[in-house]
């Protein structure tokens, strides 16, 4: 890798991971459109992108850290009731990633390196997004601290993490889906970028754990100083990129994720064409 490729990929992770576009997905096209050619072979590549994902984790614990200091306090209090049920919520969603993710780790790991593959499920997360916006219709405002997570049972928190499980697959966003669910149990866009933004936290602190020991057992010190900078370079842009859909879908009630998903079908559909004629 080169300096220039570490950057590139840390600002596209700080917006990716967040945006409802497919962080993942963007990995895999990256290399494809601009012909980096075995940049993924390398054992220590996924680490390295597990890097990034760590910046955006430590992003967003700054971002909503009142939050996570309300939810630990409601474990240690008896009045913060709903901060204990929402941290529930969190775990019970977190559950099926954790699981599905560790034992096919392998399998999905082989569909990483497919450009084809991740425009065409581009193509589907954008589609989704379509379906969201059309079947949600306007609602009155809510709070989300102030009671809106009792609109999602422990069922359908359960359910929201599985969904969550498309995101392994490049193409799918984890933030797209997991808003998509959220919202399709009772929240608004705001409140479901707000929950979906809380759960992807331990999920990707949990491939932390995972991968990053491997990158330094290696002791390959170069991509070492390349995770590092890349993480810290995308935990930036991820801190800004929260601050910007929070406002977003806050302030649009309609058809939010309109922009979004043509953006996934029309960069879906080129990739896909692009990598069908062998580009």
């Amino acid at each position: 890798m080169t300096w220039m490729q570490v950057i590139l990929y840390a600002l596209v992770q700080g917006i990716t991971e967040l945006f409802p576009v497919s962080s993942v997905g963007h990995g895999v096209i990256l290399p494809f459109v601009f012909h980096w050619k075995n940049i993924s072979d390398s054992a220590q590549f996924l680490p390295f992108i597990v890097m990034l994902h760590l910046g955006t984790a430590l992003a967003l614990l700054i971002f909503f850290w009142r939050d996570w200091v309300e939810l630990i306090a409601s474990l240690f209090t008896r009045h913060r009731h709903e901060q204990r049920r929402l941290l529930g919520l969190i775990i019970v969603a977190t559950i099926p990633a954790a699981i599905i993710g560790k034992l096919f780790e392998t399998q999905f790991r082989q569909l990483f390196p497919s450009a084809f593959s991740a425009g065409i499920f581009l193509v589907v997360n954008g589609l989704i997004l379509f379906f969201v916006d059309r079947l949600t219709k306007r609602s009155s405002r809510r709070h989300y601290g102030r009671g809106a997570e009792k609109q999602v049972s422990y069922v359908q928190a359960f359910l929201i993490g599985c969904v969550q499980i498309l995101a392994l697959i490049p193409g799918f966003s984890r933030s797209g889906v997991t808003m998509s669910a959220s919202m399709i149990s009772g929240l608004d866009y705001d409140e479901a970028a707000h929950f979906s933004f809380l759960l992807a936290t331990p999920v990707i602190l949990g491939a932390g754990v995972l991968e990053v020991p491997k990158m330094i057992h290696s002791h390959d010190t170069q991509m070492i100083h390349f995770g590092i900078i890349g993480g810290i370079s995308a935990g930036i842009v991820a801190f800004l990129s929260t601050w910007f859909l929070m406002h977003y879908f806050h302030t649009h009630e309609v058809r939010a994720f309109r922009p979004f998903a043509w953006y996934c079908i029309v960069l879906g559909a080129l990739v896909a064409l692009a990598a069908g004629f062998g580009y």
